[in-house]
């Protein structure tokens, strides 16, 4: 049985949504990094911390549509 036919559209339409309000927030953050002017080994570092969390919250996105997130909300 395919994956995606065990997705509702439903759950689909939600993690959308979900996935462009956290990538609208990363951007914001980001932003802010770069407008506030950060010294530059601190701005490479929140940049890291910033990407691997994005990283993190987008595969537990994924995850949760097949029903094992490793991060319950």
């Amino acid at each position: 049985m395919p994956i995606i036919a065990a997705i509702t559209g439903d759950a689909l339409v939600h993690a959308i949504i979900w996935v462009l309000i956290a990538g609208v927030i990363f951007w914001l953050l980001n932003w802010a990094i770069s407008y506030i002017g950060v010294p530059e080994p601190f701005n490479k570092v929140a940049k890291v911390i910033l990407a691997l969390v994005a990283v993190i919250i987008l595969i537990n996105a994924l995850l949760v549509l097949v029903g094992k997130p490793f991060i319950a909300f």
